[in-house]
């Protein structure tokens, strides 16, 4: 399948998130045929998931609080010929039912979010009330278990301990993120809503640490063998857990 037809770009990693965003965009797609999926990407940034999704025919309302990201975001639309349908908004998740308005989007991407904000009940809070019924939430965030490993095969031993028995997965004072998560808790806390219901776990970026430099350099045959091997270690429970990332598809529960 093309881009233009509805497939989002990747790379090794990122090719179980982007079939799954693929088959969410389709079956919106199917059950509006008469409008665009629209598609909310909170804190996207520059545009790495967004501009693919408008590329797959998506109108994308992109909330992130820097102007900058913002900036990069309409240059990335306009060379990818999308700019008219990629809506940039400058916010956080706390405004974002008075952004885009409560219960009006097929998909709500909250990628790297949840462990920088400073609430992230609230944030999650915040992804649901603007997904319609029916609605598929999308949530990336960093593994707590991934970075354990990372940190004893950087021989930092303290900061592996710091990581693994700090409550919120912090090596300390210096760490850029506010918190790391691992599957339960990422599912607890999208379910913990009330209006959300946790239909696929799954790692991105199980290779990451393990993939040897002469296979990354290996040329298309090498990075395309890497990223099917990618595609399905994503979906073993015993791999999940050390994967960089871990990607939680939530599912927006009927109004009562």
């Amino acid at each position: 399948m093309s881009a233009a037809a509805g497939e989002l770009p990747g790379t090794v990693s990122g090719g179980a998130v982007r079939r799954v965003l693929e088959a969410e965009v389709a079956r919106a797609r199917a059950a509006r045929p008469e409008r665009r999926p629209r598609a909310v990407d909170v804190g996207g940034g520059s545009g790495s998931w967004a501009v693919p999704l408008a590329v797959a025919g998506c109108e994308v309302t992109v909330v992130d609080v820097s102007p900058d990201a913002l900036a990069s975001l309409e240059r990335r639309a306009r060379e990818a010929g999308v700019h008219g349908l990629v809506t940039p908004v400058q916010g956080d998740a706390d405004q974002l039912a008075e952004l885009v308005g409560a219960g009006l989007a097929d998909l709500v991407l909250g990628h790297g979010l949840l462990e920088l904000v400073d609430d992230p009940a609230r944030a999650a809070a915040a992804l649901a009330a603007v997904a319609a019924p029916g609605a598929a939430v999308s949530v990336l965030a960093t593994s707590r278990h991934a970075a354990v490993l990372r940190h004893v095969l950087a021989g930092r031993l303290d900061e592996a301990r710091a990581v693994l028995t700090d409550p919120d997965g912090r090596y300390g004072p210096g760490d850029a993120l506010r918190r790391r998560l691992d599957g339960p808790a990422l599912g607890a806390l999208l379910e913990a809503t009330g209006r959300l219901r946790v239909e696929l776990v799954q790692g991105d970026g199980v290779l990451e640490a393990w993939l040897p430099n002469a296979v990354r350099d290996g040329g298309p045959a090498a990075v395309r063998d890497a990223a099917e091997l990618e595609e399905l270690a994503a979906g073993v429970p015993a791999l999940q857990e050390v994967a960089a990332r871990l990607h939680v598809l939530a599912r927006a529960l009927p109004t009562a």
